[in-house]
């Protein structure tokens, strides 16, 4: 059954809330303002850095030995990244020659999810309830079940390991005759299971552990403490610390493990000696890349600025909303001083949200569109106009309205 918690919040004490609540507005919307004019500048000058560093790129078909007149140059070339290094995971034993090698642990936990319902009462004040759900879930992390407000799931969260996730990363990339630095090598992607065999020793440690963790939560555990209980399973490229890998309980375990093998690569970096580094623009941004597979200079290309592009738009989105709940924040004092009549409120709330709604999004283009006449010109002055066509749209139908309602009154009179 859910638990609930019920609490009642005064007329005076809302309102000394929405005081406060314009100040936050105030701060929402100078972030989100500044948020949105900073992602145009980053926007253009990350897709005109891509650009310089397209043009000035020299094609390379063959990275196989050094070549001098390349350092210092951006290149594109295509070819198969490999190593030599061993990666360990001591803490299992397990290795491999590869690129990469990941540990992936999860924990079977409770969490906890938090439902908020709030009713206004004649006179101004508010009840809110709020109901807490439990439910059991693989967790890449372990949950603190002491700050839970159920006293029945409270301090119920326990853990059978204290392993954590880790990636194990080659020292020594190459392609050809170059290295790959971490910062490309550690992009590389395509991961690939890796089927252990955990040795004897290991096993054992990690089953006395369990089983000491587990005999001293045995008054909450949801299974009987067995002493002579198997709590370390090893299958395929998983080691599960539990009692049944089938029926996972609270404070089970699971660890998987993979690697990325050496691989086919398309690389558009520039040259430093026997290596890469980042390509500086002429603005200061900087571009690299990396792929799995073999692709063309354009492809890539196309995929950092598609990437840029969505990076872009989240930025966007991200600025108006705060710009808009900025002013909602602001607006809300309206909305509690008529709380006292909880009628009036809603008409308030719902206008405010109108308005809010549309003002903030016109502020937003406004923003957007001073913010690219530094940059790009005509698309600023589309969406200058673009803005200009809404707002003149808007006063429009406003208009319109007031001439229907006057008609229909004169009617009503005669």
């Amino acid at each position: 059954m859910a638990y609930q918690e019920t609490f009642t919040t005064s007329y005076g004490s809302r309102l000394t809330g929405g005081f406060k609540g314009i100040l936050i507005g105030f701060v929402m919307i100078i972030i989100g303002t500044v948020l949105l004019w900073w992602n145009e500048g980053r926007t253009v000058k990350t897709s005109d850095a891509n650009k310089e560093a397209y043009k000035e790129t020299t094609l390379v078909s063959d990275l196989s030995t050094i070549n001098n007149t390349l350092n210092g140059k951006m290149i594109f070339s295509t070819g198969f990244a490999t190593t030599n290094d061993s990666l360990i995971d001591h803490e299992f034993n397990i290795g491999a020659t590869a690129i990469k090698l990941i540990r992936t642990v999860e924990y079977y936990q409770w969490e906890e999810h938090t439902h908020s319902e709030s009713k206004d009462k004649f006179g101004g004040s508010q009840e809110t309830t709020i109901t807490y759900t439990y439910e059991k879930k693989w967790l890449s992390s372990p949950q603190n079940s002491a700050e839970f407000k159920d006293p029945e799931y409270k301090n119920k969260n326990f853990t059978l390991s204290t392993i954590e996730s880790e990636t194990f990363l080659a020292p020594n990339v190459t392609i050809g005759a170059y290295k790959i630095p971490d910062f490309l090598s550690s992009q590389i992607s395509g991961a690939q299971d890796v089927y252990i065999q955990l040795p004897k020793e290991k096993k054992q440690a990690f089953n006395t552990t369990a089983k000491n963790i587990l005999q001293s939560k045995t008054n909450i555990s949801e299974r009987p403490y067995q002493p002579n209980g198997e709590y370390v399973h090893v299958g395929g490229n998983r080691v599960y610390i539990g009692a049944n890998p089938n029926d996972p309980a609270i404070g089970d375990v699971r660890i998987t493990f993979q690697k990325i093998m050496p691989t086919d690569v398309s690389i558009w970096a520039k040259v430093v000696n026997n290596t890469f580094e980042e390509y500086i623009s002429d603005n200061g941004y900087k571009v690299s890349a990396i792929s799995t597979g073999i692709q063309s200079l354009d492809k890539t290309f196309q995929d950092e600025q598609d990437s840029n592009t969505m990076t872009a738009w989240f930025f966007r989105l991200i600025g108006t909303l705060l710009v808009i709940y900025g002013l909602k924040y602001i607006f809300n004092i309206i909305v509690i001083i008529l709380k006292i009549i909880p009628f009036l409120s809603s008409i308030a709330n719902l206008g405010t949200n109108i308005v809010c709604g549309v003002v903030g999004t016109i502020w937003s283009l406004i923003v957007i569109a001073i913010a690219w006449i530094f940059y790009r010109p005509i698309l600023a002055i589309t969406l200058l106009a673009a803005v200009g066509a809404l707002i003149f749209f808007l006063v429009k139908r406003a208009k319109e309205k007031k001439k229907q309602n006057s008609e229909e009154l004169v009617s009503t009179t005669e």
